[in-house]
């Protein structure tokens, strides 16, 4: 069953639409990272009364959460509802949700708003994904995906400048209220310059969807609640580790189910056949969870044991983005004439090299200038990391899977980002409580982390514990770097093989 459609490749030309696409993608995830930045500014306007730092990040957890859920049904509803409309209904809710955000007066009030947030994100991300599988030939679907990798990379350097600059100037609620004129011009774009597609008729297996969504959230709550409750019991028989080996199990369950359903899979088991698909979607996982991770500590070490402003410790990130945003157009513009992992794999060095380089230096004795030189290291790398990943995943993908593709691939980027953000929670809090004085992490709201440069008796341990958690996002950045080893160099143009 088709609609009224233009023919995917043939009618009109590809790149206007992707420009109104790409607009309402860079807002979703300058989102992911922009209140990053706002973060502690939330905390003392929001949750001032404790110096327990989960619970802001929750702000950030809530919204990778509801957009990681939804997004491999999502995926499929683009497919059988058409890319475009299904883009226009997500941007329509992450818009409204904005204002809803920059309206809220308490913490919890933020964190729906914000879960909302990421459900409107959820239904706009792999239908730019698709609509580029299906309407770009396969030997110009490079330059496509590196404009989408540099997208990708731009906003998650632009998110926490430009979130300094708008906390400092207009306060916190305006990283969300940016967003309404955006999505506006987004919503018209699109509307205008989207094509049509064919559409496929699927089923979508619900059971599924409650088994991966069941799943994810149980080993997320546990892993962003264990240092709270000290990883024992939270109530009655339920306890943190529980939670987490339950959702492990589901998982388990979730991935079995999938290759026996009689209905139609959320994840086709069989497109990870191709060893390309599969690797690359390991490594966005672990791209994933850097990239959120490595930004919370660095924030909270130069804001509250520095004493930045937003926007001075925003304006450290200005290399990356500048540089990302000269090189990512360049490497996009080589990866259909390239092997994608000549440019993967020294981008990957460079982003893991950035980090560990950043956690050296973060103490109250380095000159702040400093931190400039890590900064552009991973403007560099993240030119040539997120196009090629892009690029090696979705070459193969036949029409009929460009959605369900474009799903797992998000999937598996997003879920990378809740599991960092969470883990990266957690193991702040165990490094603020093994380097602070005794009892530090349980001083009043007003001695503690609730606003402004901490005491020197506490900054040097806090910047200490902060220059630790770095080390986390480094490591698992060394699994994108295996993965991307053991991907094959892509098929010629043409030579895509059915799925």
């Amino acid at each position: 069953m088709t609609s009224p459609a233009a023919s995917d490749t043939s009618t009109r030309k590809p790149w206007p639409a992707l420009w109104a696409l790409v607009i309402g993608f860079f807002m979703i995830l300058v989102d992911t990272t922009i209140v990053s930045v706002a973060n502690p500014a939330i905390k003392a306007a929001l949750d001032p009364d404790t110096n327990n730092l989960d619970n802001v990040v929750w702000v950030t957890s809530a919204y990778l959460l509801a957009y990681a859920v939804p997004l491999l049904i999502t995926g499929r509803l683009g497919d059988r509802f058409g890319p475009k409309n299904i883009y226009l209904i997500g941007l329509a809710i992450f818009t409204l949700a904005s204002l809803w955000c920059g309206l809220s007066t308490t913490l919890e009030m933020l964190i729906i708003a914000r879960a909302v947030q990421g459900f409107g994100a959820a239904f706009m991300t792999p239908q730019t994904m698709a609509v580029i599988t299906r309407t770009f030939p396969a030997d110009r679907r490079g330059a496509a995906m590196g404009l989408w990798g540099a997208t990708a990379g731009v906003a998650t350097l632009v998110g926490p400048l430009l979130g300094g600059v708008l906390v400092d100037a207009l306060g916190w609620e305006w990283i969300f209220f940016v967003n309404i004129p955006v999505g506006i011009v987004g919503f018209v774009l699109a509307a205008i310059l989207v094509p049509r597609l064919k559409t496929h008729p699927h089923r979508f297996d619900l059971v599924g969807v409650v088994l991966s969504a069941a799943a994810i959230f149980l080993i997320v709550f546990g892993l962003q609640e264990g240092e709270k409750f000290d990883w024992g019991t939270i109530t009655g028989p339920i306890t943190v580790w529980g939670l987490i080996i339950s959702g492990v199990v589901l998982l388990a369950v979730f991935i079995v189910q999938q290759r026996y359903t009689r209905s139609e899979s959320l994840v086709p088991l069989e497109l990870f056949r191709d060893r390309n698909f599969a690797g690359a979607n390991v490594a966005i996982a672990a791209v994933g969870f850097t990239v959120t991770s490595m930004s919370l500590p660095y924030m909270f070490y130069l804001q509250l044991a520095r004493g930045l402003t937003p926007t001075e410790a925003a304006l450290l990130m200005i290399p990356m983005a500048v540089i990302s945003g000269l090189l990512a157009p360049v490497a996009g513009a080589l990866l259909d004439r390239v092997d994608p992992r000549l440019i993967l794999i020294p981008g990957l060095l460079c982003v893991g090299g950035a980090i560990v380089w950043n956690a050296a230096l973060m103490n109250l004795d380095t000159p702040t200038w400093m931190f400039l030189l890590p900064s552009t290291l991973l403007g560099i790398g993240s030119a040539g990391m997120w196009g090629p990943l892009a690029t090696t995943a979705t070459r193969q993908l036949p029409p009929r899977q460009a959605g369900a593709g474009a799903g797992i691939y998000n999937t598996t980027r997003t879920i990378g980002s809740v599991v960092g953000s969470a883990a990266i929670a957690a193991f702040m809090q165990a490094r603020l409580e093994a380097n602070l004085p005794a009892g530090a992490a349980e001083a009043p709201a007003g001695e503690g982390f609730a606003g402004g440069a901490l005491p020197p008796v506490i900054a040097e341990g806090f910047s200490t514990g902060m220059a630790q958690s770095m080390l986390l996002p480094a490591c698992v950045m060394v699994v994108a770097l295996v993965a991307s080893l053991f991907l094959g160099r892509s098929q010629p143009a043409g030579a895509a093989k059915k799925v």
